[in-house]
């Protein structure tokens, strides 16, 4: 059985903390992830950028694009995918064709930083 664990953390927290804090958290991190690693356990990990970059698709036919990662309380976050697109236009094309096979599926698209600056999405495959 695959678990998905979804941080949460109030993002203005972490804004503010200094290249130095966040370096060191992540220090602390790292060593969990190499852990998982060795125990063959951990899979795909990534960091999502800050929720005012992301866009939500919603509403009937096409959809229409709003700003920010809302979704109502009646809707959970069920599973993602991480596609590669060179323009935001092009991500949300991607979420439009997945909506024309899901209709009542609720889209939030959001830039992925990876935790390894310059690790491609698609190491290790």
């Amino acid at each position: 059985m695959y678990y998905a664990i979804l941080a949460y953390h109030v993002e203005e927290i972490v804004e503010s903390w200094s290249p130095q804090e966040d370096a060191a958290l992540m220090t602390e991190l790292h060593k969990i992830h190499d852990r998982l690693t060795r125990a063959r356990t951990l899979g795909p990990a990534a960091r999502l950028n800050s929720t005012h970059e992301a866009c939500t698709l919603r509403g009937p036919g096409e959809g229409m694009v709003l700003d920010g990662p809302f979704a109502e309380t009646k809707e959970q976050l069920l599973g993602f995918y991480v596609v590669d697109c060179e323009t935001r236009d092009a991500a949300i094309e991607a979420a439009r064709d997945l909506r024309r096979a899901n209709p009542t599926a609720v889209y939030e698209i959001r830039p992925v930083l990876l935790y390894l600056p310059g690790t491609p999405l698609d190491a290790g495959s």
